[in-house]
């Protein structure tokens, strides 16, 4: 049994190694909210079964990528991310890249990067895979309530999205692209920015077991 034990230690220590390697890096530990931090009502996150539990106890709250916590959060400019999530029946959620701690209106929606939208409800037509009000999709590629994987690149002023491996968005920002008023935010920072979750409002419930990242700087 002993000798099983350390196979199975040893696989795993290699099996890491070899993640390392490749340049990915997980943000979430499986255990706790370790590295994350949410920008409001606090109580809209937990770690239910190793994962993330994403339920808004007001509309809406965000949690943050902070890393070791030395800085409001940590930025990325260009990078792979691969989120693996999946929901409640009729649930609203998203991801957000290239954004900060800014907000746009009382409901504390973020002001600033894009949103990767993953959506199941009837009242918002813009569906899991868009990037919101960018390139809209008016049906899921999914079925949201089993585990998807969403997998976003961003290089350069090029984001692609693939959600179980089929594009659904591959989109190219013109220069000097300009927003209407509401959606003034919606750009890419040269400077890169936060990777945030979205909790939408209290009807939606999302779960996140895995995100991670590789950075292409």
């Amino acid at each position: 049994m002993r000798f099983f034990r350390y196979l199975f230690a040893g696989l795993m220590l290699a099996f890491s190694s070899a993640r390392a390697a490749d340049g990915w890096r997980e943000l979430f530990n499986g255990k706790d909210l370790t590295g994350w931090k949410a920008n409001i009502y606090p109580d809209s996150w937990s770690v239910v079964d190793g994962a993330i539990r994403a339920h808004a106890t007001k509309e809406s709250s965000h949690l943050f990528f902070v890393g070791d916590g030395r800085e409001e959060f940590v930025r990325f400019k260009n990078f792979e991310l691969e989120v693996v999530a999946r929901a409640e029946p009729s649930a609203n959620s998203g991801i957000f890249i290239h954004t900060d701690l800014a907000v746009s209106n009382a409901k504390n929606h973020l002001a600033h990067g894009y949103e990767i939208q993953l959506n199941s409800t009837a009242k918002d037509q813009r569906k899991t895979g868009s990037l919101y009000a960018i390139v809209d999709l008016t049906a899921s590629p999914v079925d949201e309530t089993k585990w998807f994987t969403t997998h976003i690149t961003v290089q350069g002023r090029h984001i692609t999205i693939q959600i179980n491996g089929r594009t659904t968005v591959d989109y190219a920002e013109p220069e000097n692209v300009q927003r209407p008023p509401d959606r003034k935010g919606r750009v890419l920072n040269p400077q890169g920015g936060a990777i945030a979750l979205q909790g939408h409002d209290p009807e939606s419930v999302y779960y996140f077991k895995s995100v991670r990242i590789r950075v292409l700087d």
